[in-house]
């Protein structure tokens, strides 16, 4: 609680309000979520290049309204290329078809050539979409959205509890092995480092229960019962109404590239 009072404009932002990030940022985040969500589903059902194509334009479109950093964000783009590269490369060789060209007598194939280019459009014009218009949410945020969108009160907490506690895991897990390398230990390829570790995952796991149970207590202190407790309530807005529209006419616009 602290920490909110100390920067009332997080306070402001993580309520849904006020938030940065150009025209995107002062949308309600449950016109986000859904966006996001017919955006995927029609981009995955898109199967020919042109459609593809338009569908990773209205990515750009909405990186350019969401005005983020243009570098960072494509690097953070060519980490999640870095999965599928090898599928990608792959792929040609793996579908019959047309031969393009022969590497040690594995034949290319033009169809799987264009199968590779479809999934790297696909994949990148969704994440892409993810990365603008829900990536840019505080998580207090996407999860008040979740909540009023009816999605399983359970599931909110545990991705709030998660976003808000995964760092303090890996803030335990450099303490360990702090204490490791200052009682000598040098990993290898041998019992004692396999022993080692499999002592500080064990060790990782009684810490995390602990603090959860000390987590707990000090929850139920403070009143807490189990109902999600929202800052601010989201208002539908004339400009949330015409993103939305704007939206639904270009998910219909890319079936008619698909079908033409």
């Amino acid at each position: 609680m602290a920490h909110v009072l100390e920067n009332p404009a997080k306070t402001l932002s993580e309520s849904g309000q006020g938030g940065g990030h150009g025209a995107i940022g002062g949308l309600d985040p449950r016109v986000r979520i859904l966006a996001t969500c017919l955006f995927a589903i029609v981009t995955v059902a898109l199967s020919t290049i042109p459609a593809l194509l338009a569908a990773f334009a209205v990515s750009i479109g909405l990186l350019l309204m969401a005005r983020l950093p243009l570098r960072r964000t494509l690097k953070r783009m060519a980490m999640m290329d870095g999965f599928i590269i090898f599928m990608l490369v792959l792929m040609p060789f793996s579908m019959p078809g047309d031969v393009i060209f022969t590497v040690f007598g594995f034949p290319a194939s033009w169809q799987g050539l264009w199968r590779a280019v479809e999934i790297a459009l696909t994949a990148n014009a969704v994440i892409l979409a993810l990365m603008v218009l829900v990536g840019t949410m505080e998580p207090v945020t996407l999860g008040h959205a979740l909540y009023r969108l009816r999605c399983p009160e359970t599931l909110v907490h545990l991705l709030m509890f998660t976003i808000r506690y995964i760092e303090v895991l890996r803030e335990e897990y450099l303490r360990l092995r702090g204490a490791m390398k200052i009682r000598g230990f040098r990993p290898g390829t041998n019992w004692h480092t396999y022993r080692s570790f499999g002592y500080l995952v064990g060790m990782m796991l009684i810490r995390a229960i602990e603090r959860s149970e000390r987590i707990l207590e000090a929850m139920k202190c403070r009143g807490f019962s189990g109902k999600m407790l929202m800052l601010r309530e989201f208002r539908f807005a004339r400009r949330d109404r015409d993103f939305a529209l704007c939206m639904v006419a270009l998910c219909l616009a890319l079936f008619l590239v698909e079908v033409a």
